[in-house]
This record gives structure tokens, C-alpha cells and sequence, in this order.
């Protein structure tokens, strides 16, 4: 939907999405600017969470990943 279509139509737009819960993509001289979604709409490409419960961290997340006799910048 171009934005200024969705400009005339937003009432309607956000009515229509309360009911379908489809996220609309609004776009500006042919190129994507905004997707709109619905407060309530479980989204599968949500950045937010999409991970929660499939990893385990194991180890120390904070130390460096390799010993510190190993870096070179560190020798001189």
C-alpha cells in the first residue's frame, strides 16, 4: 500500500487489520518505508524473543573466547 493511500485510508486500515490481523506493508515511490502489524498479531519474524528457550549458554559469556597467550597484539 503506498503511504499516501494509506494516509487517506488509515481508519480503515486499522480497522480492517483489527479484524485480520494481517501486517501491511507501506511503501513510497515503490520502495517498502513501513510494516504496520497488529498489537495483539503473534508474528513469526518478530526480533524480539523469536530465540527465547532454544539456546543454553554454557561457559563464561563475559571472558574472551580464546586465552589470552594467544593473542598476538598482547605480546608486545
Amino acid at each position: 500500500m503506498t503511504a499516501d493511500r494509506f494516509k487517506k485510508n488509515c481508519f480503515k486500515v486499522l480497522d480492517g487489520m483489527s479484524r485480520s490481523y494481517e501486517p501491511v506493508l507501506i511503501t513510497k515511490n515503490g520502495k517498502p518505508i513501513a510494516k504496520l502489524v497488529s498489537a495483539d498479531a503473534k508474528t513469526t519474524d518478530d526480533v524480539f524473543n523469536c530465540l527465547r528457550g532454544t539456546m543454553k549458554i554454557v561457559g563464561d559469556i563475559t571472558g574472551p573466547a580464546v586465552p589470552l597467550e594467544d593473542w598476538e597484539a598482547l605480546r608486545e
